[in-house]
């Protein structure tokens, strides 16, 4: 029998504060958002085979934006799914409230992360 070559495993990449905490936010926020679908249906404002595929379709854009967020056209996507679900506000008042409280989350995490992330000294500096 021969010895198999061991697998080294590959670094992991070094995330971004901005990029931990953008996730963090959508990943919450795909829970509300698919809650809210049910909610615009449920209310009658919109017929159920309407509103439950928009609703997931913004689900699923949301977690495609959390695995783009690395790249500032993640960032910028970001801020469109957040655009998009504040327009749900206009079917449903209350989701105009819950939409900001995530859009004011948002901004914060965007503005306090990039403000950390151009703080922090590159990853292969040493001190």
């Amino acid at each position: 029998m021969s010895a198999s070559p061991e697998r080294v495993p590959r670094p992991r990449r070094r995330r971004s504060v901005t990029e931990s905490l953008g996730s963090i936010v959508l990943g919450f926020e795909v829970i509300v958002v698919f809650l809210a679908a049910l909610v615009v249906a449920g209310l009658g404002r919109l017929p159920w085979v309407v509103a439950l595929p928009v609703g997931i379709g913004l689900c699923v854009l949301m977690l495609v934006t959390v695995g783009v967020l690395r790249y500032p056209s993640g960032v910028w996507l970001g801020w469109f799914c957040q655009a998009v679900f504040m327009a749900g506000g206009l079917l449903v008042g209350e989701i105009f409230i819950v939409a900001a409280l995530f859009v004011g989350i948002w901004a914060y995490c965007i503005i306090v992360g990039g403000r950390v992330d151009r703080d922090r000294p590159p990853s292969g500096a040493t001190a």
